[in-house]
């Protein structure tokens, strides 16, 4: 059974949206979008690639997949590795609305999430990785679906945009796997989903 694992990038207040370019998701009025890209340094992109390499098929939420459906098809080159991956490899985007999807190697699943996932995860051999798709990640954390996080965090506050964790999120306890630091300052942290938190006091 593969691992259900999920990178993210966020700021220090925990902003998730658009940070991959200014006419990414404008949603909302959100006008800051491409605020990873001063950080993306040697460490950075090796950390990235290493991820990658680790896949076995892609779930996405519609509106990454959107994002990365017009982008990532028109990247040819057989020697980039993410390109390679994210263009030959299944992918599967969450959608109750999505009819035809245009980027090939694409199923659209718009079951019962939680029996959907589980039965995908069941069938991936390597990781089922999640990138970006912030709601769909949140929902997949609070049915315990989720193995495991890369939460990279990025040295910038904005004060506006979509959170990674929102008021109501399920309370999840984690356990630190690994962590590194970038030499521009991006902290990337690995957590495995260890259930509810613990209490006490001092």
């Amino acid at each position: 059974m593969g691992k259900l694992v999920s990178t993210v990038f966020v700021t220090l207040d925990g902003v998730h949206q658009a940070p991959g370019g200014p006419q990414e998701d404008p949603s909302g009025g959100f006008d800051q979008g491409g605020w990873s890209f001063p950080f993306g340094d040697d460490d950075f992109g090796r950390f990235v690639t290493e991820v990658i390499d680790g896949a076995g098929a892609f779930l996405l939420g519609r509106r990454t997949y959107e994002i990365f459906a017009s982008y990532w098809p028109r990247m040819t080159d057989p020697a980039d590795p993410i390109a390679s991956r994210l263009n030959t490899l299944p992918k599967y985007v969450v959608s109750a609305t999505l009819q035809a999807p245009r980027w090939s190697g694409t199923t659209v699943v718009s079951g019962d999430l939680a029996k959907e996932v589980t039965a995908l995860k069941e069938r991936t051999d390597g990781e089922l990785q999640i990138h970006g798709s912030g709601a769909l990640v949140r929902s997949l954390l609070d049915l315990r679906l989720v193995d495991t996080l890369h939460l990279l965090t990025f040295p910038v506050v904005l004060g506006a945009g979509r959170r990674l964790f929102a008021e109501g999120a399920v309370p999840t306890r984690f356990t630190h796997r690994a962590g590194r630091v970038t030499g521009s300052g991006v902290s990337l942290q690995t957590y495995d989903l260890a259930g509810r938190p613990e209490y006490g006091s001092y």
